[in-house]
């Protein structure tokens, strides 16, 4: 069985596949479409299909509304300035403040959600300065994401 943090990191470079692809109804539209499971190698088969989580975390980020560009936060600006060192401490920030104003959302999706829709506004404003590695860190990083995850039996069961 691979780790979480293999796992975390299939799921990424799947949604960075569909950020970057020219089609940006292709990743959405495969939850549906998937006939069978990815497998990492040398695994079982088993229902983890990183390109259909990928698609449930890009929905998640559709599904934030929040507006950088009106959001105070230290952390959020310097990322927007192209600074992507900060890219967990501004994702850990707006989660919290999300969560706060929102206690009927878990934190844990807020910031997979907020993380997703972050990343995906770099991407088109400063292509060239998001990696997969950064929102790999920001989730293996974050013990509470994690557990939930974990808890609810895996990346395959996100969002069902």
């Amino acid at each position: 069985m691979a780790t979480f943090e293999e796992q975390t990191t299939c799921v990424v470079e799947a949604l960075f596949s569909d950020l970057l692809s020219e089609d940006e109804s292709e990743c959405r539209s495969l939850e549906t479409d998937s006939e069978e499971p990815m497998r990492l190698a040398g695994e079982p088969q088993t229902r983890f299909d990183p390109v259909v989580i990928a698609s449930r975390l890009r929905q998640m980020g559709d599904r934030c509304n929040m507006d950088f560009e009106r959001v105070s936060s230290e952390a959020l600006a310097e990322v927007l300035k192209g600074k992507m060192e900060k890219f967990g401490a501004a994702v850990d920030s707006l989660s919290r403040s999300w969560s706060d104003q929102n206690p009927e959302m878990a934190y844990e999706i807020v910031f997979l959600g907020v993380s997703v829709k972050l990343l995906m506004y770099v991407a088109k404003k400063v292509p060239a300065m998001v990696h997969p590695n950064q929102l790999i860190k920001v989730i293996n990083g974050n013990f509470r994401v994690r557990n939930y995850i974990e808890a609810h039996g895996g990346w395959e069961n996100l969002d069902n």
